[in-house]
Formats: structure tokens, sequence, C-alpha cells
């Protein structure tokens, strides 16, 4: 029996498609009107008018099928966390629009036009060993060849190695594509326009330098690994709106129980961490109590009753 469209038979389910499907479509006027989808992608996300299940879809539809870019994933060789030189060099191939889909090591997929500094601070890091996958197209008419040939440049230049660039990615007679138009209120399931609602103000993420805490303990233990946890759950309680990120090693640490491994963080290795949010604060505190909770110490934080929050922030 056909069951292709089941999930449309509830009004939710229905108008859920719906959305999805007004926001591809837009997408395709995006690219037409010569802007990277990858901006108006991230301002969608930032709105929450589309879900980042949406994200890989969007492309595949739009950028893989409709338009045909050329594309080529690869594994990143080693971590990059400097843009600048990268994005200053793309921003003159106005012959090409690029667009690249990130896959960071905590399972977010990060869409990011290349040109644009914005952008690129969205995932603040590109880890090594992470897949990249490069979208390009050239402008004026389809050039396979020279599409393939920009995405191998990119690469080498992302790999920070010397490259000749080709004077076809720049054209005098195309203006550098501008930034995504505002975006049209959605409709709803009627085909009438959703009440207009006020401009969302954008937000301002910063993100602090890489802080190391020094282990003085004789290893990182268990009970080192728990004091954390019970210090970044104090720290988040207090400034529900921050992140903190945990390194070690050169990796991100989704799970911080995987520091738990007799023998992996020993006694002088540093454990870096950084905090990202709008309005960042706590920041030396939570580097003195994470400095104590690596130490010998750290049995301070585990007196507090199980399913309590310390209040030391």
């Amino acid at each position: 029996m056909e069951t292709t469209y089941y999930s449309l038979a509830s009004k939710s389910s229905f108008n859920k498609a719906l959305r999805h499907f007004f926001a591809v479509n837009d997408a395709v006027g995006e690219i037409e009107s010569k802007s990277n989808l990858a901006d108006y992608i991230n301002d969608l996300l930032d709105d929450e008018e589309i879900h980042p299940d949406q994200v890989l879809p969007i492309i595949g539809a739009v950028v893989r099928d409709k338009f045909e870019y050329t594309y080529y994933s690869y594994s990143v060789a080693k971590t990059v966390t400097e843009f600048q030189k990268i994005q200053d060099e793309l921003i003159k191939w106005n012959a090409l629009d690029i667009i690249i889909i990130y896959f960071a090591p905590d399972g977010k997929r990060f869409v990011i036009n290349p040109k644009s500094a914005d952008s690129w601070e969205r995932c603040r890091e590109i880890h090594k060993d992470q897949l990249l996958v490069v979208y390009t197209r050239f402008l004026k008419e389809k050039n396979v060849k020279l599409e393939e040939e920009a995405i191998k440049t990119f690469i080498d230049i992302f790999s920070d190695k010397d490259v000749f660039i080709n004077k076809s990615f720049i054209d005098q007679s195309i203006v550098n594509r501008p930034a995504a138009a505002p975006k049209q209120s959605a409709k709803t399931a009627s085909g009438a326009p959703a009440a207009a609602s006020a401009p969302a103000k954008p937000k301002k993420v910063s993100i602090t330098p890489k802080y190391g805490v020094v282990v003085s303990n004789e290893l990182f233990h268990n009970g080192n690994v728990e004091a954390w946890k019970k210090i970044l759950e104090s720290f988040e309680a207090k400034y529900p709106d921050l992140k903190v990120h945990i390194m070690f090693g050169g990796e991100v640490i989704n799970d911080i129980n995987s520091l738990f491994k007799w023998g992996k963080v020993k006694h002088n290795d540093s454990i870096y961490f950084q905090v990202s949010g709008e309005n960042i604060l706590g920041v030396s505190k939570l580097q003195k109590y994470l400095y104590e909770g690596a130490s010998q110490r750290y049995e301070q934080f585990l007196k507090l009753g199980v399913g309590r929050v310390l209040n030391i922030f």
C-alpha cells in the first residue's frame, strides 16, 4: 500500500511540511538573486523559522539538485582557527558562489559562506579529521572544470598551502554578492501572509580565548570529573545563556565523562575551556574552581546532596 503521503494526514504535519516548502522556495529565490544561501539559512536558524534538521534537505534540494553545484567532501587535515586570510582571498572570487557544510565533532552542522566573517564565527574552529563539504557554482554558466579547480584551490588555501589563483575566479563585470535580503513573512496553510512581527535583534555572540587548567592531582580521575561536572552545572545554572566548551589534546570534549580513562589525563596536563555567549561573565571564577576541581581538593565540590546544584557563582 502507498504510504508516501500518510505523514501529511494531520494538520500539524501538513503545516510543518508547507513551511519547509516555503523555505525551499525562498532559498531558490536567494540563489537566483545572487545571494549566498548560507546567509539566508543562518538567518532562518537565528530567528527559529527553521529547525537544524531542515538544513541538509534544503541544501540537497536546492544547491545539489536544482542548481547542480559541483561539490566535494573531504576530511580536514588539521585544525583551523584563523579564517581571515581565507575570507580575504575568497571574497575576491566574485565569479563563483561557494557554500561550505561543516560537520562538527558535537554533531552540529554549520552552513558557511566563506566570504563572510560572521559565518566563520559561528563555528569558531574547524577540527582535524572532521567532514567538510564544499559546494561551488560558476555564476555565468555551468563550468564543471572551473568549479572543480576552485574547490581544489580552496582546499589548498584552507590547508595553508601556496596556490595559483585562476584569473577566471574573478570577474570585474560581476558585483560582489550582497548579504541575504530581509525575509518575507511566513505564509499560513491557507496562503495568507502571517501577521508581521518586529525584526529580530541580531545576536552578538562572542567567545573567550582558550583558558588552560593545569591538573595538579596525580591523575584526573573519576572524583575530579564529578567535581568538574558539579562546577559546570553551577555555572550554567547561574548563566543559562552561556556555554562552556571543553578541549583536551586538540579535541573538543562533548562528554566530560570521557576524560575519566585511567591514565588519560595526567599530572601537569592542561585541559582547556572557552565560554561563548552574548554577555560573558564569571570566567575568572570558573577557571579558579576548575583548577580546584583538578587538584587533590576536588572533594569540596562533592559534599552537596544528589540532585542539588552548587551555589558558587
